[in-house]
């Protein structure tokens, strides 16, 4: 039985459009992959996300990728909770992406959210990613 890992391949396409600096990414669409989205359009690591179809008629979601100068926004981002292991997090135990300067995402039963607003709302969950 093959598994896939829909977020980490949403990762590895805007890692790899960032690293060849590609204006536009275009990746499937799916409601995890829109809140990781909105969290990087509000943390400024990219210009602007939409959804939109292909044409074939299925759903997808177009990345604008932001970049000062030459240099990407996004220097670097991984996958932390893997579908061979998964990792979860206490609202205190939640790692910090390079002291404060990075972002990690998480997901928890108050949804998609940042890191630190998952310890202001005092839940944990599960790390998804970091980003710096």
């Amino acid at each position: 039985m093959a598994v896939h890992d829909t977020i980490g391949d949403f990762l590895t396409i805007i890692r790899n459009g960032s690293t060849a600096r590609k204006d536009l990414c275009i990746t499937q669409h799916s409601k995890m992959r829109v809140a990781i989205a909105a969290i990087l359009k509000k943390e400024g690591y990219i210009r602007n996300f939409s959804e939109g179809t292909d044409k074939r008629g299925f759903k997808t979601i177009e990345l604008t990728l932001k970049f000062v100068g030459k240099t990407a926004a996004i220097t670097g981002i991984e996958r932390h909770s893997k579908p061979g292991r998964r990792l979860y997090y206490g609202a205190n135990e939640i790692p910090r992406v390079l002291g404060g300067l990075g972002v990690a995402i998480v997901t928890t039963s108050k949804g998609v959210v940042r890191a630190r607003d998952a310890r202001e709302l005092g839940v944990g969950g599960e790390l998804l990613c970091k980003v710096w």
